[in-house]
């Protein structure tokens, strides 16, 4: 007698519980219509790109009525194509060698000698021309 395969579970399959039941199954919605922009606004992130169907369980024929759904409703200005998300930048503390120069003093100027004197010559008549704006303001 032969001996039956051993059939080996995918760790992928035994991690996932459950498959992820559509909005659009749960509410019964036979037609996704461009104009109904709080249904399209499930299916998309808060950057404005249409989430995929492993997060949002759709099969894929409502995957691809979703999405023309929501180009349509782009293309007709009730959806945006992006939105901005500012972060706040942090001090970028990590690195320790950008921090206070300590004992090393300042930093060397990296300019030679001839643009140095270009700039100087440059800077020259833009202060004498602020100073005579300050005489002016006093008088």
């Amino acid at each position: 007698m032969a001996k039956k395969p051993v059939r080996v579970k995918n760790k992928d399959n035994s991690r996932r519980a459950k498959k992820k039941v559509s909005v659009l199954t749960t509410d019964k919605v036979e037609y996704i219509d461009y104009k109904d922009v709080n249904l399209l606004k499930r299916f998309v992130s808060d950057r404005a790109k249409v989430r995929a169907r492993r997060v949002t369980g759709n099969d894929t024929q409502q995957q691809a009525e979703v999405a023309r759904a929501i180009k349509n409703a782009r293309e007709m200005a009730l959806l945006p194509y992006t939105t901005r998300v500012t972060t706040q930048r942090n001090n970028r503390g990590d690195r320790g060698d950008r921090g206070d120069r300590g004992d090393r003093g300042p930093r060397p100027d990296r300019r030679d000698d001839a643009a140095a004197e270009n700039s100087d010559a440059a800077e020259a008549p833009a202060a004498e021309a602020a100073e005579a704006a300050e005489t002016t303001e006093e008088v």
